[in-house]
């Protein structure tokens, strides 16, 4: 069950809200006599890429949660995706004791061979309680009354952001219910045009950016912007973008293949505001999001507040 974005976190009883962790979404399946098999959300198995949670209880239990690990006390994704295609038994045991994970349980769906998913989440978490899910790679988090609270504690804590839940509704497997509604708190900071990429298809429509970070050293690169640039705002671009052109980067370190590849390169003078989820560990925009066109900032502009 996915949930939808939301406009206004909702208030009053008939709603249970919760941190939003900052990782991969598993179900495990769990048996008596064996040990948990892993899958994640698109339903592949990954029960080798997690180790440490083989020790789950060995009973009738379908269990929904997210798997995340800490760097500095505080959920990374980026330190996550290092771990997550994993599949070697030595690698995984490495990783595992380098970066283990946990295991945040949030829904049950199964519990010896009861099925929940028809009960409402009141019903499921009640359940879920009682199941004794406390353990170094595992447990079950808290949940809050007070949605706005939440909303503010998780912000000023630096975390993902919170989901509000309906406690009447039920588990709809693979539906996005308006039941369920995320919050995420993304920040806005402003970057160095370095090259923009054409649509998939189109050649002469623009589809992504590649923006950077002045530094002392240059500009850094710091990822491609697709999201927010349909309809006009792409057009309106190239025509800031194209008496820019260059014939090779302008970005003082390597920009990965995958995002070189078809790029047109531009003299860095454009910033844009762009809303992401912060940097990830490999300083690349998480999920970002153009905003616009900064007229009233330089690069030497950004150089400066990045060095104070």
């Amino acid at each position: 069950m996915l949930a939808t974005r939301g406009d206004r976190v909702p208030g009053g009883s008939e709603w249970s809200h919760e941190v939003k962790w900052d990782g991969m979404r598993i179900l495990a399946d769990l048996g008596t006599g064996r040990e948990a098999r892993l899958h994640s959300r698109n339903e592949n198995e990954v029960t080798a890429a997690w180790p440490e949670l083989a020790g789950l209880p060995r009973r009738d239990l379908l269990l929904d949660g997210e798997v995340i690990t800490l760097l500095e006390g505080r959920p990374d994704f980026g330190t996550l995706a290092n771990r997550m295609h994993a599949r070697d038994p030595r690698q995984t045991a490495r990783l595992a004791q380098r970066t283990p994970a946990t295991y945040l349980v949030f829904d049950v769906l199964r519990a010896d061979g009861r099925d929940l998913t028809r009960e409402p989440l009141s019903v499921r978490r009640e359940v879920l309680a009682g199941l004794g899910l406390d353990d170094a790679h595992w447990q079950v988090p808290a949940t809050y009354d007070d949605g706005d609270l939440l909303w503010h504690a998780t912000r000023d804590q630096g975390l993902e952001g919170i989901v509000s839940k309906r406690l009447s509704s039920r588990y709809e497997p693979g539906a996005r219910s308006r039941h369920w509604l995320k919050f995420a708190h993304r920040s806005r900071s402003s970057w160095v045009v370095g090259g923009w990429r054409p649509e998939v298809g189109s050649p002469h429509r623009l589809g992504a950016l590649l923006v950077g970070q002045p530094t002392a050293e240059g500009l850094r690169f710091r990822g491609r912007v697709g999201s927010g640039i349909a309809g006009k705002v792409g057009p309106r671009l190239r025509e800031l973008l194209d008496p820019l052109a260059l014939d090779t980067s302008p970005f003082a370190d390597a920009v990965p293949a995958i995002d070189a590849q078809g790029t047109h390169w531009v003299r860095p003078q454009i910033v844009v505001d762009v809303e992401s989820l912060g940097l990830s560990a490999g300083l690349r925009l998480r999920q970002p999001s153009f905003q616009g066109v900064r007229a009233d900032l330089d690069p030497v502009d950004l150089l400066a507040a990045g060095d104070e």
